[in-house]
């Protein structure tokens, strides 16, 4: 089992050891963060995650140097940043300096000076395919299956990658971060245009990613993806697996391109602290979707500090599937019986013929989150399973997923179909995708009337399908019978499939 970062509870072992911590520190153009992971398991869990703004790469396309002021601020904060790190015990601790420090002519006089406010601690510069390398990786480990371009802006520089079906094709890293984009087109946002469109022109496998999603990484890129949020009204603030369509994504651009800064100062959702670079991450956006013809945009939250977290990993742990990886996290943590997952998912095999793989691994999550509620005070146990599912941690968990998996869990925890609560599923999801949420979530409502969360009791019991019937056939005398309440969900799961239903008892073996 993997490290999850907690240790007992109903399906953990018993101990109080912690798990590891490791931490690393992004030293940007534009930012500084450290983040600190803890446990090794699939899905990062980053336990402290602090940024701070100082634009230590602006001026340096004029001067050849890092900013002066920033240089001070920034031995401040990685002091602090270092000290945070040793009291929260991560091990390992490294700094990846980037675009700005690699550039800059007093970078290794910065660097040493750093060096000595942080002892110990490896300090690592970044070259420009290191950096798109990492970036892929960290990206990777929440779209495995990735096909199309990454595009990874930071303030110095923004890398390219090709991905060919999760594999990392082409890289290359450009001039075009927001801040350096900015100075080299003296805030033109019109001159900033042609210099993006010839340095992008020089890649041509970029057009490999016609059709294709445009994977975007990077603080300037979320923040245009958290306004668009913010101005449709969309039901998840979450930017990691949010998706535009190339139209949008491309509207979204030129809007913010052409709004003067008290525009953006008025726009929902817009990042005060980064309105200088919005035009430039705007302006960038719009030359990659040309260059590439990407048919959609694909954010990601995950990125540099993830690909380094990603090569701490067990090489079999970085190969699990995310969307499991995350649902047996929640398991463990919340629910009773280890076994009952698998067992649940082979009791419903019967009822969900030819069913796609896709749905088949979300109704292997949905079988691994449904018992998640158990812990829960009983009359808030739906509501809070879904928001529980629906917001949680996951890098592998798109929308659609997400959405699924917590109105599964809210039907299968007696969820009323017209709940308020429930809403955001009905824009997240399509029609027939919430009939079959509908279909498993009264599944394993029967499931769990008839074992009581056991895969002992669960055996004694089987689902079939013959000749237009839903058949529960139940083994007498052994704890399960056909009372009332099984009798009822018996019928309410046969309607969802369009299935006259039928108990039939048999002898015991």
């Amino acid at each position: 089992m993997n490290d999850l970062g907690w240790h007992g509870g109903a399906m953990g072992g018993s101990g109080s050891q912690r798990a590891p911590r490791a931490g690393v520190v992004d030293l940007g153009s534009n930012s500084v963060r450290l983040v600190v992971f803890e446990g090794r398991g699939r899905n990062p869990q980053a336990i402290f995650n602090e940024k701070a703004v100082l634009g230590l790469g602006r001026g340096l396309q004029q001067t050849g140097r890092l900013n002066d002021e920033s240089v001070e601020a920034a031995l401040t904060v990685l002091g602090r940043y270092h000290a945070v790190a040793r009291a929260m015990q991560a091990d390992p601790v490294e700094v990846l300096a980037t675009a700005a420090v690699r550039d800059a002519s007093n970078g290794p006089t910065f660097v040493a000076a750093l060096q000595a406010r942080m002892p110990g601690v490896p300090i690592r510069i970044l070259a420009g395919e290191a950096e798109a390398e990492l970036s892929a990786e960290g990206m990777l480990m929440g779209f495995p299956d990735a096909d199309g371009i990454l595009g990874d802006i930071g303030g110095g520089s923004l890398e390219l990658v090709r991905l060919d079906a999760g594999r990392i094709a082409r890289m290359a890293s450009l001039p075009l971060g927001t801040i350096r984009l900015s100075d080299r087109a003296g805030g033109d946002v019109a001159r900033a245009r042609a210099i993006a469109e010839e340095e992008l022109s020089r890649q041509k496998w970029l057009r490999e990613g016609e059709g294709r999603d445009l994977y975007l990484v990077g603080g300037a890129f979320r923040a245009l993806a958290r306004m668009h949020i913010a101005q449709t009204a969309y039901p998840l603030a979450i930017v990691h697996h949010y998706v535009l369509r190339r139209e949008e994504a491309r509207d979204l651009a030129g809007v913010v391109v052409a709004a003067s800064r008290r525009v953006l100062e008025r726009m929902p959702g817009a990042p005060q602290k980064r309105l200088s670079d919005l035009p430039f991450a705007a302006v960038a956006l719009r030359r990659m979707l040309r260059a590439t013809g990407a048919a959609r945009v694909v954010f990601s939250a995950n990125g540099l500090r993830e690909g380094w977290y990603a090569r701490l990993l067990d090489p079999a742990e970085r190969a699990l599937d995310p969307l499991l990886a995350a649902a047996r996290e929640l398991a463990f943590r919340w629910g009773r019986d280890a076994g009952l997952p698998q067992a649940l998912l082979a009791w419903t095999d019967p009822i969900f013929p030819g069913e796609d793989p896709r749905f088949r691994a979300l109704r292997e999550a949905a079988c691994w989150v449904s018992d998640i509620g158990s812990h829960d005070h009983p009359e808030y146990r739906a509501e809070q399973v879904f928001l529980r599912i629906l917001r949680q941690h996951g890098v592998g968990l798109d929308h659609h997923a997400r959405a699924f998996l917590a109105l599964t869990a809210a039907l299968r925890y007696e969820a009323g179909p017209d709940n308020a609560f429930l809403s955001p599923t009905r824009v997240l999801l399509d029609v027939p995708t919430i009939r079959r949420a509908e279909a498993l979530g009264a599944a394993q409502r029967l499931a769990y009337t008839l074992c009581g969360g056991t895969p002992v009791l669960l055996a004694k019991t089987r689902l079939a399908r013959e000749d237009g019937r839903l058949v529960l056939m139940l083994a007498e005398g052994k704890g399960v019978f056909a009372g009332e309440s099984v009798l009822r969900r018996v019928e309410a799961l046969a309607a969802s499939l369009g299935l006259e239903p039928e108990v039939r008892v048999t002898e015991p073996a």
